[in-house]
């Protein structure tokens, strides 16, 4: 359907419309001031006249000035019909996020902690997509798919808050999580296939190592960017007591060695998130260069109508002439 900015040039010559009823009042007015009174004591006698062609047409004239007044209107705001074709390609990309809920994403040097601030940026990150499958992997000492490939993205965010600490045994198992992931992407027939692996530990757990889960992704043409979390240095830890809660400063320990050659071997990139502005900045960066291709060729064709319009006004514009001098013309 067409805009209305689309159906004319210059619409703001329309406005001019709302001058028509005014016109027409003040015509009006004017005819009825030029009508002669003549005062008679009774009209009974001009009953039985029968009435002429000219009188049953004497307020002709007026309408067609106004239809024309309404016409020329339109021409002026010049009337025009498009028609476009619009042809668009998509190139699909699956995503698979994978989590790490271990007991360590509890470190509090991320606002307000680890695996919090990271449920947080992955469903900004997936509000973001618009087309692109998307499944999450959850992961500490074994790993399970929280929701498989999705453009149901509403089920996946709700799956996403269900996501916590405790779920599965603690401990860290990147190298089942990988190979997990790949499992789900492998028959995908999606132009480009991208896992997204954040992690804030070593690879302890688990019967396959992180570089054999990166190899077979390789194989499968998966590409891997992995972002680790933490502070450098020392981050402080919740630790339950029996007088409640107090914090502890606890070692990062963060096998970044790894997380790269797993990037480098699938074709992707190693990220290091320090802080929550740090790990927001990484999602945008990667959410850029995995966007889906768009390529769309428009054709659009636009006919101007206002000369028929026009013409028409013409025609009425004679048609009331020829009406108001010759067929009704009055003798002063």
């Amino acid at each position: 359907m067409p805009r209305f900015g689309d159906a004319f040039a210059n619409p703001e010559f329309l406005w001019l419309l709302f001058l028509v009823p005014i016109a027409a009042a003040f015509w009006w007015r004017q005819r009825r001031r030029m009508i002669t009174t003549i005062r008679f004591s009774s009209i009974e006698a001009f009953r039985a006249v029968p009435r002429t062609i000219r009188e049953r047409i004497r307020h002709v004239p007026l309408a067609i000035r106004l239809m024309m007044t309404i016409v020329l209107i339109v021409a002026l705001a010049r009337p025009q019909s498009v028609s476009s074709t619009e042809r668009m390609s998509t190139e699909g990309i699956d995503i698979v996020l994978v989590l790490d809920i271990s007991g360590s994403m509890l470190a509090e040097d991320f606002t307000p902690n680890r695996l919090v601030a990271a449920q947080q940026v992955a469903e900004d990150f997936i509000n973001g997509r618009t087309s692109d499958r998307i499944g999450l992997v959850i992961f500490s000492a074994e790993s399970f798919t929280q929701c498989p490939l999705t453009t149901d993205y509403p089920v996946l965010t709700n799956l996403l808050h269900e996501v916590k600490n405790g779920m599965i045994a603690d401990g860290t198992a990147i190298g089942l999580a990988l190979a997990n992931a790949v499992n789900r992407l492998k028959d995908s027939k999606a132009k480009s296939k991208v896992i997204i692996l954040l992690t804030d530990g070593v690879n302890n757990r688990g019967e396959i190592d992180p570089l054999t889960a990166a190899t077979i992704a390789s194989t499968y043409g998966i590409r891997t960017y992995t972002v680790g979390v933490g502070a450098r240095g020392m981050a402080p830890y919740p630790v339950q007591t029996p007088f409640g809660t107090r914090r502890q400063m606890v070692p990062v320990d963060l096998d970044e060695k790894t997380l790269e050659t797993v990037a480098s071997m699938t074709g992707g990139r190693y990220f290091r998130a320090t802080d929550n502005e740090k790990l927001i900045a990484i999602y945008r960066e990667i959410d850029q260069l995995e966007r889906t291709k768009i390529e769309i060729t428009a054709y659009k064709k636009t006919t101007d109508l206002f000369p028929g319009w026009l013409t028409l006004g013409m025609i009425l514009f004679g048609l009331e002439i020829i009406l108001s001098n010759v067929i009704i013309r009055k003798t002063p």
